[in-house]
């Protein structure tokens, strides 16, 4: 008995030392891996089976990936336009009337210029039911557009994603619950450096749920935390998808897909930039948890299991807010 303990030691110390060999090989992390959404689904094996391959090293080494060949150009088109639209073709009073009324909002608009964020951003729950402002008309249906688009990709990335983890196709939707999922977009309007107070659009965070998924008019101000601590500007490519990996996918994978820190930085923008979140989530009632699969000896529980709801509620937020709280539940690491 005393020697197969020492063997799985063993085991788990060469196992953490290729794990740091890894993360040590970082020539390749500043290049952001692009995903061909088309691929994915490709009825030539080998070009399917090379697909999924770059997919699972774009999730397990990066964690953030651009996505083409997912909606259709001109539905992205579409619905940045008719972000514009909200902002541009209403008032600040008319949009103030979506202010904070009850925890259970649908749609919730606020305005912060301070040292800490420059942003006014308009939230709205967008499934299971679609919810958004009647004005102006060319923005609810472009809007709409792109996210009924935008939720047959994400059921086919949960497809693409189980398959990278050595599961059968419908795990994540099932573990997730996504045909009763909970997402939420942030349709958001930073203005230029000139007109900000402070350099700070949206500061560091992680964003919970399956995935984030963002589209934006102009590049310039986001930033992801790569693994070896550089901060790496996301310059997306006209007719892709900005795609980031969400806290519960690193949860149900006990860290082996994990969700990174980015931030919103404004010290370069020169113009206004509009863009807009969607944070895919679990339906409300799915408790998530390490799933036994990502146990072992060498990876016990990294994280406790809450329902998405209580967990999207642990900090003191509402289900709209939609704020992490990964880092309260990260189990303490054992000595």
């Amino acid at each position: 008995m005393a020697h197969s303990v020492g063997m799985l030691g063993q085991e788990c110390f060469d196992l953490k030392n290729k794990a740091i060999a890894h993360l040590l090989d970082y020539s390749f992390i500043d290049e952001i891996p692009t995903i061909d959404y088309s691929l994915l689904f490709s009825k030539d094996h080998n070009e399917r089976a090379k697909s999924l391959e770059h997919l699972g090293k774009a999730c397990q080494d990066f964690g953030f990936f651009y996505l083409i060949n997912g909606v259709e150009e001109r539905v992205v088109e579409g619905a940045l336009k008719g972000i514009s639209d909200f902002f541009e073709l209403t008032n600040q009073e008319e949009r103030s009337e979506y202010l904070k009324k009850n925890p259970m909002d649908r749609i919730r608009w606020y305005l912060r210029s301070d040292a800490g964020e420059n942003r006014e951003n308009l939230k709205i729950v967008t499934h299971p039911e679609y919810h958004c402002p009647s004005k102006p008309d060319s923005c609810k249906d472009a809007i709409g557009e792109y996210l009924k688009g935008m939720h047959e990709v994400e059921l086919g990335l949960a497809k693409a994603i189980s398959t990278t983890l050595g599961y059968e196709e419908t795990y994540i939707e099932k573990e997730f619950k996504l045909e009763a999922g909970f997402d939420v977009a942030t349709l958001n309007l930073y203005p230029p450096s000139l007109q900000s107070k402070g350099s700070t659009g949206l500061a560091e965070h992680t964003d919970p749920g399956f995935f984030v998924s963002l589209i934006q008019d102009v590049n310039g101000g986001l930033q992801v935390l790569s693994h070896k601590g550089n901060w790496i500007t996301v310059n997306i490519p006209r007719n892709t998808i900005f795609i980031g990996i969400g806290d519960h996918l690193e949860i149900l994978t006990n860290g082996k897909y994990k969700s990174h820190i980015h931030q919103v930085i404004l010290d370069n923008n020169e113009v206004k930039r509009i863009s807009m979140a969607t944070l895919h989530g679990p339906s409300l009632d799915t408790f998530v948890a390490p799933a036994p699969g990502f146990i072992d000896d060498c990876h016990p529980p990294a994280y406790r299991g809450m329902t998405y709801n209580e967990s999207l509620e642990l900090n003191g937020f509402d289900e709209i807010d939609v704020q992490s709280s990964l880092i309260q539940l990260q189990m303490p690491l054992s000595l």
